[in-house]
């Protein structure tokens, strides 16, 4: 596993400064936001994908630090039924193109979320009653969500990108290990998971238990941690809308790694993503509205060397000393 840096947690610095901290941490890997949600504070979309000079400039920065380009990150809401969805799409596409000028092969994303029927805003549908709500989940994802996934996947295949990474997240239809192997099976393996636990804890999942569940499916990993605030989601329910700004008021949180769940936990989750198949980038996203953005990231690079793995499984050289071949 390789500690790698989404580099929208450092979004107040430069990218040079961006990539001086990362470097400076022996963090090996960057996942770049290109637009969307993100406000790109590291990139322009349109600059890189015109200019190949551009791209060699970017590329030299980023690699004369020792560090990979391994990500582009253009979460949003392609589905959105207004100008924001179509706007979407087309980030999502040129990011998609871009990956392939720059040999980038992953890109993180979100599945989207349509509006019911006639609706001018995307509905999360979360329950089986009232009974409508079977109606827009059927409309969602056999006349929407499908029909963009795979003409999505046909376009990442057609430029060689051949990791398009869902992150399981509240407010789309792609938000647990069900929906995203549900997605799969319709589309096919270019779509898997970026495993990110902090939306899985909120929403009551077991990790480790998400994590067996996507054996084989997981393309990505955000190392990001939540905190359950034990009063108030006792009385309020996780159900959450006070602002993240006021973390005081929440029922949970998004914490620095280690400040949500011990590291224990972390040791269990990374045994978990090795025996799911997984030995790839742990990228870390910070979004701690109590801890100063260098120091969350100084210290979940702590937390993921003690925790995680340095070197690839070695089954056969641990099997060959018990005299048994594999």
């Amino acid at each position: 596993m390789r500690i790698g840096l989404n580099t929208d947690s450092l979004a107040t610095l430069s990218l040079d400064e961006a990539l001086d901290t990362a470097a400076a941490l022996g963090i090996e890997t960057i996942e770049l936001s290109t637009g969307n949600w993100s406000n790109a504070p590291h990139a322009d979309l349109d600059n890189l994908l015109n200019s190949a000079a551009s791209r060699r400039e970017l590329t030299e920065r980023i690699e004369s630090r020792g560090l990979t380009l391994e990500a582009f990150n253009c979460s949003g809401n392609p589905l959105h039924p207004g100008e924001e969805g179509r706007r979407h799409d087309v980030v999502t596409r040129k990011t998609i193109e871009l990956a392939a000028e720059m040999s980038v092969e992953r890109i993180v994303l979100m599945s989207g979320c349509p509006a019911a029927p006639g609706d001018s805003y995307p509905n999360w549908i979360t329950v089986a009653w009232p009974p409508y709500t079977k109606d827009i989940l059927d409309y969602q994802w056999n006349d929407v969500l499908i029909p963009y996934w795979t003409d999505l996947v046909k376009h990442a295949t057609e430029h060689d990108v051949g990791q398009l990474c869902l992150e399981m997240h509240g407010h789309q239809n792609v938000y647990s290990p069900a929906t995203l192997l549900r997605l799969r099976e319709a589309v096919g393996p270019v779509v898997g998971a970026n495993f990110d636990p902090s939306h899985l804890m909120w929403m009551g999942a077991d990790v480790i238990a998400a994590v067996e569940a996507l054996n084989g499916a997981i393309h990505h990993v955000h190392a990001k941690d939540t905190r359950i605030e034990r009063g108030r989601i006792g009385a309020n329910t996780a159900l959450e809308t006070a602002s993240f700004a006021d973390p005081g008021a929440r029922s949970w949180n998004f914490v620095t790694m280690g400040y949500g769940h011990d590291e224990d936990f972390w040791r269990r989750f990374m045994v978990a993503l090795r025996r799911a198949g997984f030995d790839g980038v742990l990228s870390i996203e910070h979004e701690d509205m109590l801890v100063d953005p260098v120091e969350a990231v100084e210290k979940t690079v702590d937390l993921l060397r003690r925790t995680g793995f340095t070197k690839p499984v070695a089954v056969a050289e641990t099997a060959a000393r018990f005299g048994i071949e594999v």
